[in-house]
């Protein structure tokens, strides 16, 4: 049984700032990791794109909703142990490399996502999953899911400690990757705190542009404060 139910994205940068301090932690306390999907463009499927989110996202969103499919089709063919590497492969290539002209749209195509299946050792034909909508339905009950254990005005990622009866909670959300001494003291901070059953919320929508390439901020910068509303640099027209 996992010791961690890790909810994600694959398109979320806040998502994949902490799943890389999750590792973090996993390796050095060994924990089991289950990763879980949970999709943006499906949990805001009600949203007016046009006039609550800048330009890029709806493109963004839905190319995360796609590699979901294909990341759906690869853990009912390949089990669940096939989720976090592809998770990573995914999010090291989204991340991790500078940002190129149209990388919203080019993210949920077989272009992008055939060499990181190469490189894993998975057939090329899981893209195929990537136009298949027949698998939103199910995404769209894992994406519930999570939402009742959490309540439904949050975002990505959402963790659940020690499932079924352990604590859950939407974040943390982090801008920086600790060092390893300091992931272990965060994780001990952030479960100390969400396990108290009074505990709701702790937030503050100021947050620095995560420290990742894509986001042209490099290790050991830090990125420019922006005001985000909601888990996202949300507009009002």
């Amino acid at each position: 049984m996992a010791d961690l139910r890790f909810w994600f994205d694959p398109v979320c940068p806040f998502a994949w700032m902490t799943s890389k301090w999750v590792r973090q932690v996993s390796a050095q306390r060994e924990y089991a990791v289950e990763w879980r999907f949970i999709s943006l463009r499906l949990l805001n499927a009600h949203v007016d794109y046009d006039a609550h989110f800048p330009p890029e996202y709806e493109a963004g969103h839905t190319a995360g909703l796609r590699l979901l499919r294909m990341a759906a089709r690869a853990r009912e063919e390949h089990g669940p142990e096939a989720v976090g590497p592809l998770y990573e492969a995914l999010g090291g290539q989204i991340f991790e490399t500078p940002n190129e002209p149209g990388h919203e749209v080019r993210r949920g195509t077989r272009e992008f996502v055939e060499p990181v299946l190469a490189g894993l050792g998975l057939p090329a034909d899981l893209a195929a999953a990537l136009d298949d909508d027949s698998r939103d339905a199910a995404l769209r009950e894992e994406t519930d899911e999570a939402l009742a254990l959490t309540g439904k005005d949050v975002g990505t990622p959402i963790l659940h400690f020690r499932p079924p009866e352990g604590v859950a909670f939407f974040g943390p959300v982090i801008s920086r990757l600790p060092s390893d001494d300091e992931a272990v003291e965060l994780w001990d901070h952030v479960v100390g705190l969400a396990s108290f059953p009074g505990f709701a919320e702790l937030k503050r929508s100021m947050r620095e542009r995560p420290q990742l390439p894509a986001f042209g901020v490099q290790p050991g910068e830090a990125g420019r404060q922006e005001d985000w509303h909601g888990g996202s640099r949300r507009q009002k027209k």
